[in-house]
């Protein structure tokens, strides 16, 4: 298991995550590049050789060319297996910093700084790195758990109000599959979504814990770790389609509204629950409909979705809050029927 800090100003502790280590990569997004050199600076002052890449933002990065000068630099470097790198950003730096620690010398440490709400509760935890093709999201990729986890509440005060709240939709996932504590809590409390809270803090502390103890029991997704992709199925697709320019909160949104119609539709989920799922995505400012005309792309995109299995769709379903289940090879007039329901 990954040793998880989460808390304020915790920036400076990074040196007490690399026990033994020489020589550093950060990789890092340009927005956060004065982060990064302040990072870097803290790291050469504990006597760190630092080495810095800086690569696209959000899912540009996640491609194969920009693994490729990740692993130039390391090769340049003589990078070696008492290395490590750092993946400073949000969920697709962290995704993409990982993979590369993961395929260098076939694993080297990683340590991963989420700097977005999305990279702190999902993307940074569990040991899940990976990188899109043309094909679709996240098919290349890893199973390798970070050394360290740093979650410094403080760099959210930074990050835009609608890339916040497009976060929260992983939050309530957890609320859907595990914790109706989350949901309540998002729906009575204003302060719920303030990152300066107390409140906030522990929105993000059970996440990360729900997460953390899924993935620690089932690390290579054999099992309930499947649960984690609720809503995912036909969120991962609507930004395959979307050319990844949707943020992945609120492609998921849509995804866990759908599912959950397909939840009812299937004898499983009550109406009032699936009317749940659109009051609280609506209220954080998310999506809950899609374009009709899109079905076809996406119908072929889900059919290659990792969870598929022999060309057979599978969708992660709740027999009621907190309780999913799988719902394996489902008709396609069942699937149809669910998508009608949140067409625009």
């Amino acid at each position: 298991m990954s040793n998880i800090l989460i808390g304020r100003a915790l920036l400076n502790e990074i040196p007490t995550t690399l026990s033994g280590v020489k020589k550093v990569l950060i990789v890092y997004p340009q927005p956060l590049a004065t982060t990064a050199e302040a990072l870097s600076e803290n790291l050469k002052d504990s006597g760190f050789e630092v080495l810095l890449a800086e690569v696209p933002a959000a899912e540009d990065a996640k491609r194969v060319e920009v693994a490729a000068f990740c692993w130039q630099i390391m090769g340049k470097s003589d990078f070696n297996r008492n290395d490590a790198v750092i993946g400073l950003g949000g969920g697709s730096t962290t995704d993409l910093a990982g993979f590369v620690a993961a395929t260098w010398l076939r694993g080297v440490r990683s340590v991963l700084i989420p700097t977005t709400l999305l990279g702190m509760v999902d993307a940074a935890i569990g040991g899940k790195t990976g990188i899109n093709t043309t094909e679709g999201k996240n098919l290349v990729g890893a199973f390798h758990s970070p050394h360290s986890v740093v979650i410094d509440l403080d760099t959210l005060h930074s990050l835009a109000r609608n890339e916040l709240l497009a976060g929260m939709a992983e939050v309530v996932k957890y609320g859907f599959i595990a914790d109706p504590w989350i949901l309540e809590t998002l729906e009575k409390d204003a302060a719920a979504t303030d990152p300066s809270s107390s409140v906030f803090e522990e929105l993000i502390r059970r996440s990360v814990k729900i997460k953390e103890g899924v993935t620690s029991r089932d690390f290579t997704e054999t099992g309930e770790r499947e649960f984690l992709n609720y809503g995912h199925t036909l969120g991962h697709a609507i930004e395959h389609t979307e050319r990844y320019k949707w943020r992945h909160g609120a492609a998921i949104s849509i995804g866990m509204v759908f599912a959950a119609e397909l939840s009812m539709l299937s004898g499983k989920l009550s109406e009032a629950d699936v009317i749940r799922h659109r009051s609280v995505f609506e209220a954080l400012g998310l999506p809950t409909t899609y374009r009709a005309d899109r079905w076809p792309q996406l119908l072929d995109t889900m059919q290659k979705d990792k969870k598929a299995r022999s060309g057979s769709l599978r969708f992660v379903v709740l027999d009621k809050i907190g309780k999913p289940t799988m719902l394996n090879a489902p008709t396609p007039e069942l699937v149809f029927t669910a998508f009608q329901a949140i067409v625009e």
